[in-house]
């Protein structure tokens, strides 16, 4: 009965707002409280511990003005829900970040880059393309589908219905018939 007087004393003096009195009042509650964040973070996959629960839920309630605890009962009902709302944003925020909510969205340049230096160049590598089509019309167009529309080598491979690696080797083999022609 002497640490349930006790525990109202410091209820009391608790709310009259002393920051002073509110950390008694934790520090005097600690161990129930410690048991009451794990018991509220039972069967909830969460990486928070107990006890940072505790003193994230202790940081929200020394913060409120004006918040006051006539027993013990409703003082650990507070402290039951601003834990469950702490738990509720911490897990809200995880799945956030889980799907990408973590993320910036920024916009790569989509300008084409400049057309090669002279039409003699420009002519060679037209008429490489055109022997290149000649022979492996699919390679011809994978070359077009790469340079010209911006594809990369997976949009590729889906439009085709082949693997990437399909596609990678088949660029590899382009790019190779290509340099050789303009060698010559």
């Amino acid at each position: 009965m002497g640490a349930e007087v006790d525990i109202q004393s410091l209820l009391e003096a608790a709310n009259t707002g002393d920051p002073a009195k509110r950390q008694q009042l934790f520090a005097a509650l600690y161990r129930e409280l410690h048991r009451l964040a794990e018991r509220e973070l039972r069967g909830v996959k969460a990486t928070i511990s107990p006890t940072t629960l505790l003193h994230e839920a202790y940081l929200d309630l020394s913060g409120r003005q004006g918040v006051s605890f006539p027993d013990r009962a409703r003082f650990f009902g507070y402290a039951a829900r601003a834990m469950r709302g702490l738990i509720i944003d911490y897990v809200r925020s995880r799945r956030a970040q889980k799907r990408g909510g973590a993320f910036e969205i920024t916009s790569l340049r989509t300008a084409t880059p400049l057309p090669a230096s002279d039409d003699a160049e420009l002519r060679q590598i037209g008429s490489a393309l055109e022997a290149l089509s000649e022979v492996e019309p699919a390679l011809a167009e994978i070359v077009d589908l790469k340079f010209f529309c911006g594809l990369t080598l997976e949009e590729i491979a889906t439009l085709r219905g082949v693997s990437k690696r399909t596609i990678q080797r088949d660029w590899e083999k382009a790019r190779l018939y290509l340099h050789g022609a303009l060698q010559e």
